[in-house]
C-alpha cells in the first residue's frame, strides 16, 4: 500500500502518522474457531437463513451467503461502550462515537495483586494532552485471543485510577480485558462510573473498549487511534480500534 503520511501537531511539536502502517487491535470472530468470552453469555453464532429448500449458504448449494448472527457485544469478543451502559438514559455508542482520529498511548503493565487474590491496574503513568489511553497487561499470551473469562475474577482498574483518567479528559480507554470492573462487584461499578462521571456529570462522548488484543510485536508509545464501529443506536457495538504509529 502507499504511504499515507500526515503530520498532526501535538504538545509543541509535529508528530507523523502513516496511514498505510495500521494495526487492528481488535479480536476477530469466527463461529467456527474457538471464541473469547465473558460474563456467561452466548457465544458468538452465524447460521445461515433457511426458507423452504433454500439455504444462505453456497456452500450448501444456496446462490448467495445470507446469514443471521446473534451476538453479545459485552460478552463476545472487542467492544466498546459509552455511558448508556450503566445510565437510565437511553445514550448509545452511534451518538458518542464519529469518525474522528486520537491521539492514543499504548501502556504496558502488570497488575497488582491484592492481599484477598483480586489483580488490579492501580498505576499508570501517561503523556500529558492525550486523549486515549491502551492498556495492555502482562504477560501478554495470545491465549486471550480465546480465553473464557466467566467465573474466572480476571484483573480490572482501580476506580481511583479512572476518575484520573476522567479529570486529565482522557476520552477513550481501551485494554485486553473483559471490564474495568471486577467481574461480580454488586452492580457498584465503580469503574465504569468514576471514568463517565456518573451520575454527576456525564462524560457522554467518552467510551470504553474492552478485549481488544495488541501483539507483543507492537511497542508501547504514542499511535493515532481510531475506533470503528457499527452504527447502532445501542450502549455498545463490537468494534474494530485501529493504531498507526506516531513518529
Amino acid at each position: 500500500m502507499k504511504p499515507v503520511r500526515i503530520p498532526i501537531p501535538w504538545n509543541g511539536k509535529t508528530l507523523n502518522a502513516d496511514l498505510s502502517e495500521g494495526q487492528c487491535i481488535a479480536i476477530p470472530l469466527d463461529h467456527t474457531q474457538s471464541q473469547p468470552n465473558a460474563y456467561y453469555a452466548p457465544l458468538y453464532e452465524a447460521t445461515p437463513v433457511r426458507v423452504g429448500d433454500w439455504i444462505g449458504d453456497t456452500r450448501e448449494g444456496g446462490s448467495v451467503n445470507f446469514y443471521n448472527i446473534r451476538l453479545n457485544p459485552h460478552g463476545n469478543g472487542t467492544h466498546t461502550e459509552c455511558v448508556g451502559h450503566i445510565s437510565d438514559d437511553r445514550y448509545s455508542i452511534h451518538q458518542a462515537l464519529g469518525s474522528e482520529f486520537f491521539i492514543a498511548q499504548l501502556i504496558s503493565v502488570y497488575p497488582s495483586q491484592q492481599d484477598n487474590g483480586d489483580r488490579i491496574i492501580d498505576r499508570l503513568e501517561w503523556e500529558p494532552d492525550i486523549e486515549a489511553i491502551i492498556i495492555r497487561t502482562l504477560p501478554n499470551h495470545p491465549d486471550k485471543l480465546v480465553r473464557q473469562y466467566s467465573g474466572t475474577n480476571p484483573p480490572y482498574l482501580d476506580s481511583n485510577l479512572a476518575g484520573k483518567m476522567s479529570d486529565e479528559n482522557i476520552q477513550h480507554l481501551l485494554l485486553d480485558l473483559p471490564s474495568v470492573d471486577r467481574e461480580e462487584d454488586g452492580g457498584t461499578l465503580a469503574a465504569h462510573k468514576a471514568f463517565w462521571k456518573y451520575p454527576e456529570n456525564p462524560r457522554t462522548k467518552a467510551t470504553i473498549t474492552e478485549l481488544i488484543y495488541v501483539d507483543n510485536v507492537v511497542p508501547d508509545g504514542l499511535y493515532l487511534l481510531q475506533i470503528q464501529i457499527a452504527a447502532l443506536e445501542l450502549d455498545a457495538s463490537p468494534s474494530r480500534p485501529f493504531i498507526y504509529p506516531l513518529r
